[in-house]
């Protein structure tokens, strides 16, 4: 496994990092794609995550498929059979004729392939969180725009037309200026103990394929195939999986980008191989043009602020983000929002639309991938979001409020929190 990497030598793999990648772009260009032809697409995770992502770009050329379990790969494989398969996805990036790539894996495999993808010269479009680790969503940032790829996260709730006209709402100062934001989400993984039994690999999973550039451990199925989010060896749990959805609308909306400072109000005692299963984060976000500093305040596990709602509307809101204004609140989840007190604003009227509905998520990108045109969720974007919603859980396991330096991604006052800030891959695995 790889040493940790001081913030120097951090900074030094980033440039080095970029140049190979301009260079290797060169020499890796992708096939020209007109605006009425297809692209030829591979696919790295073909079930869950992947199956529905494979339904979301299922009108282009499905070129090739990836998946280290053989019975998810069969059955995607029976619905795109001109595809070839790969269960390794380097031997994937090899294949000439591809245009652009799609990653659904688990976190823990995000950066490898994306850096591998954004390297050979494809577009991508990668699942959230963008990485794992914040060392490693820099990098795999830092080289999509060096590349200029055409990138978009898997962040689909974006392209809905609800938080379209929240943030119309916020932006056209309905409930006023805005210092406090709560971000609550019902979602819970983790508090468990690392398994102890060790049964046999099941036939049809590539279990060393599957570890990737993490250190190895014996299989249980208590990592694959769906609970690995409980493990920060493989995620980060709630906060990792929902962050970059919540936390979305108020990066949008008040146009956040990266905290100052992060600290947990409250949360149960940090175990160092799984996730916490409740957690209170505060961020705090300095001001930006003519907005005010602004405090996020993160909760989830079923923890959330006071809603100013009976009990009966309350339990309508078991996640979702509540905005604090000068006049009033606002309270939006995927699909809904209300402004409160609702007494206060019968009477309101709601400016006009003014943020175009969405073609859809992926199609987004597969329009921009065409036309070399941009997404709404690209990395330059999206990559300060991942990194927002990672902090949380580094301030956690380092036990300390974190005083932040984005520019060089470095907890000023805590370098316990470096130990938590890189990635370390085991022999054989880079980017």
């Amino acid at each position: 496994m790889e040493a940790p990497q001081s913030r120097r030598s951090f900074l030094k793999h980033v440039s080095r990092t970029a140049a190979a990648a301009v260079w290797l772009g060169g020499i890796a260009e992708t096939r020209a794609a007109s605006g009425n032809s297809k692209l030829n697409l591979g696919v790295i995770g073909v079930a869950n995550r992947g199956g529905a992502n494979l339904e979301g770009v299922k009108s282009q050329n499905i070129a090739a498929l990836c998946d280290v379990d053989d019975k998810y790969l069969a059955a995607a494989a029976q619905k795109f059979p001109r595809a070839k398969t790969y269960h390794d996805f380097r031997r994937l990036m090899d294949q000439p004729d591809l245009d652009a790539v799609v990653i659904a894996t688990p976190d823990h495999t995000h950066a490898v392939a994306a850096v591998a993808a954004l390297q050979s010269g494809r577009h991508l479009y990668c699942e959230k969180p963008l990485t794992r680790t914040i060392s490693e969503c820099r990098i795999v940032t830092e080289l999509a725009k060096k590349q200029k790829r055409v990138t978009q996260l898997g962040t689909q709730i974006h392209a809905g037309t609800n938080y379209r006209r929240v943030v119309e709402l916020i932006q056209s100062g309905a409930i006023g200026s805005i210092s406090e934001v709560h971000v609550f989400v019902r979602a819970s993984n983790g508090g468990m103990d690392r398994p102890t039994d060790t049964p046999p690999v099941p036939d049809h999973l590539h279990y060393d394929l599957w570890l990737g550039p993490v250190e190895y451990r014996p299989y249980s199925p208590l990592y694959h195939p769906n609970k690995w989010r409980n493990w920060w060896a493989f995620g980060g749990g709630a906060l990792a999986d929902f962050g970059c959805h919540y936390m979305d609308l108020p990066h949008w909306a008040l146009g956040l980008r990266h905290p100052i400072s992060i600290q947990v109000v409250d949360g149960p005692p940090v175990h160092p191989d799984s996730t916490p299963p409740w957690l209170i984060v505060r961020y705090e976000y300095p001001a930006r043009e003519n907005q005010p500093p602004v405090s996020l305040i993160w909760h989830h596990g079923g923890k959330r602020p006071q809603l100013d709602l009976s009990a009966e509307k309350a339990a309508k809101w078991p996640s979702g983000v509540l905005f604090v204004g000068e006049r009033g609140k606002l309270l939006a989840d995927y699909n809904k929002h209300v402004l409160l007190p609702e007494k206060d604003f019968k009477d309101y009227v709601r400016p006009a639309a003014s943020i175009p509905n969405s073609i859809g998520h992926h199609q987004e990108w597969i329009e921009a991938c065409k036309t070399g045109g941009t997404t709404t969720c690209h990395f330059d974007y999206s990559g300060p979001l991942t990194e927002a919603a990672l902090l949380g859980n580094v301030a956690f396991r380092a036990g300390k409020k974190l005083e932040w330096d984005p520019k060089n991604l470095k907890a000023t006052n805590c370098p316990e929190a470096d130990a938590f800030l890189q990635h370390h891959y085991r022999e054989g695995w880079k980017i």
